[in-house]
């Protein structure tokens, strides 16, 4: 009954993400079309791996059910774990990552399964179980390199970086896998098969609510060409002191005395609009100042929220800190205690204190 729910919700939640164009979990929030998809052929896929593992259930001869694991394991690695796969890649937004090397790396077990599906043996498994290791352990190594560039891009081209994020979810999906691969040893019979079920259960929900809460970062054509043309003008991270000097004084004019930094989810080639320059040219400004476009907004916000903070108590009005912090341009408390206390170098209930 378990197993037959589990793939049921698998299904719901593809049909979810096919059919449903708007966002029930995160209503205010726009998901990456694409990821939607790919994640929707993913629980497909995991209610699809149940009818083929179904067959396991009723055999009892040895050999039958080590060909039937095998079968079923062969068609798990043309579906759901290439499906995995692409779903981490999908999730980095700095840039569309190409998806066919993902068929590159799966033909050898893909042809290594069929091969002992086809002869009826088992001698090749201990090489296709080592190239298995071998396999996620460069994609861990290459995910970390992607997190760590895409996080990079994020702060230096966002300033509200809520519902953008994505390491904690790896961690959090690489845990799963973890406890997944222990389990997958086969503890043996019911207890097993529950858990296995119950670690489905648990990706699907959280997968589903981590497509629906994650901000679709796609450029326009338009924009998306204007970056391109902007980030061949200049082959360096040097700026000629006149250019510097000019975004200096842009920035001043419309950022700083319009206040245009309390607009929300304000990004590095609105901004560059906005001054009339252009995305490559501010991006090196900041880099030359030895910080990022998401420092260089929020800095700007803690000190609005410093100034707001002074005229209240001067006119002795009431308010919280977290009113303030919203008229600050921050959309998240947790991000503007972050940023404070970078700005600052302490939280605000401390500062509040020294500064009485």
């Amino acid at each position: 009954m378990f197993y037959a729910s589990v793939a049921m919700l698998s299904l719901i939640a593809c049909c979810y993400l096919l059919f449903r164009r708007a966002n029930a979990i995160a209503p205010d929030i726009t998901p990456p079309v694409r990821l939607r998809r790919w994640t929707a052929a993913f629980f497909a896929a995991i209610a699809l791996c149940h009818l083929w593992y179904l067959p396991t259930f009723f055999i009892t001869s040895p050999d039958n059910l080590m060909q039937g694991y095998l079968i079923a394991g062969l068609l798990d690695f043309m579906t759901v774990t290439p499906l995995t796969i692409v779903i981490l890649l999908t999730m980095l937004q700095d840039r569309r990552r190409p998806l066919w090397p993902v068929g590159v790396i799966m033909t050898p077990l893909i042809a290594g399964l069929t091969w002992c599906v086809a002869i009826h043996s088992h001698s090749l498994l201990p090489v296709l179980y080592a190239y298995f290791l071998l396999m996620w352990f460069g994609l861990i190594i290459y995910m970390v390199c992607g997190i760590r560039q895409y996080g990079r891009w994020l702060r230096d081209n966002y300033a509200d970086l809520e519902h953008k994020e994505v390491w904690q979810s790896f961690v959090v999906l690489g845990i799963m896998l973890l406890v997944y691969v222990i389990y997958s040893l086969d503890v043996g019979e019911l207890v097993y098969e529950y858990v296995m079920e119950f670690i489905l259960v648990v990706v699907i929900c959280y997968l589903l609510w981590r497509v629906e809460t994650l901000s679709d970062l796609r450029l326009p054509v338009n924009d998306a060409e204007e970056e391109t043309v902007a980030t061949e003008d200049v082959e360096d991270n040097d700026l000629p002191p006149s250019i510097r000097n000019n975004i200096e004084l842009l920035l001043q004019q419309h950022c700083i005395d319009e206040q245009l930094y309390l607009q929300h989810d304000l990004n590095l080639l609105q901004l560059a609009k906005a001054i009339g320059t252009n995305r490559s040219y501010l991006s090196r400004y900041f880099a030359s100042q030895g910080t990022t476009y998401n420092a260089y907004i929020n800095d700007l916000r803690v000190n609005h929220f410093v100034c707001l903070y002074h005229e209240s108590v001067a006119s002795k009005r009431s308010f919280t800190t977290q009113q303030l912090a919203m008229r600050s341009g921050f959309r998240s408390y947790n991000t503007f205690g972050a940023a404070f206390k970078k700005t600052m170098g302490m939280n605000t209930t401390e500062w509040m204190r020294l500064t009485k």
